[in-house]
């Protein structure tokens, strides 16, 4: 026979506090066995100590409310294992993440910068397969993997070899949220395709630097290589682009990845040491 215990015996047993337990009975999450009509105290059932032992855990991993109760509401055990496997692949991420900020962080305390080497380019206009969209700068990651996998899939289907990039518009960078261009150049008489669109994007001068390794340190490219545009060149307006030259869908190591980050310029300068 399953016994009744007060919310306080509850909060003892479970360790999570009265307040808590109030909490998660006013959003249907864990609801008491019983509540007395006229004075409002609750009473649970100590078969419900498992149940609040696992949102408890969950809460711990840090997964979401509507997750936890997707999980305490799944009508199996197949259903609750994706979503908890689900989550546990998500912080494996958010950790290797973590782990890549120390190292960098550590890096920016002891090691001196790299000098960066820029190159002048000219980049004609061409024509593209494209997928655009208007995206939050924390929704980044997984737009580029929406993007760049649709872009892959096409590729693959008409042996399309050629180095993808994006272009990212101003407000991208100044309000956290703005235009970005994913971008697979192709011929100009190349035929539209089927959930991407083409686009014509212009000739211009760029200065270029190639950042190196995963993309923890990219902000230290930019912010070396928007330096020295300042300092030695002509700004021109227009969105700075990126080419994945080794890119996530390249290969597994990160350490491996090469981006170009080309940002718009006048003209090439005279010499490294005067603008225009």
């Amino acid at each position: 026979m399953t016994a009744t215990v007060t919310v306080g015996e509850f909060s003892r047993l479970t360790h999570l506090s009265v307040k808590t337990l109030h909490h998660y009975h006013e959003i249907g999450l864990l609801a008491p066995a019983s509540v007395d009509p006229s004075s409002g105290y609750r009473r649970y059932e100590t078969s419900q100590v498992e149940v609040a032992q696992l949102i408890r855990r969950l809460r711990e991993l840090r997964m979401p409310l509507p997750e936890v109760r997707a999980v305490v509401d799944a009508a199996d055990g197949g259903s609750r294992e994706e979503t908890l496997r689900a989550h546990l692949d998500r912080m494996e991420r958010e950790l290797a993440h973590t782990r890549d900020v120390v190292t960098s962080l550590r890096e920016m305390l002891t090691l001196e910068p790299a000098a960066l080497a820029v190159e002048y380019r000219f980049i004609p206009a061409f024509r593209a397969y494209g997928v655009s969209g208007h995206v939050e700068r924390e929704g980044i990651g997984s737009w580029c993997e929406f993007a760049f996998g649709r872009l892959g899939e096409i590729a693959a289907r008409d042996g399309i070899v050629a180095t993808s990039g994006a272009a990212y518009s101003d407000e991208f960078f100044t309000d956290d949220s703005g235009q970005v261009v994913a971008f697979l150049p192709v011929a100009p008489d190349q035929a539209p395709a089927e959930g991407v669109e083409l686009v014509d994007l212009p000739g211009g001068f760029f200065a270029i630097a190639v950042h190196t390794g995963p993309f923890t340190d990219f902000d230290r490219s930019y912010g070396a290589l928007g330096s020295h545009v300042a300092e030695y060149c002509e700004v021109a307006t227009g969105p700075i682009r990126e080419l994945y030259v080794v890119g996530p869908g390249d290969g597994p190591d990160p350490a491996s990845y090469r981006t170009e980050i080309c940002w718009p310029i006048r003209q090439i300068p005279t010499s490294p040491a005067a603008k225009g």
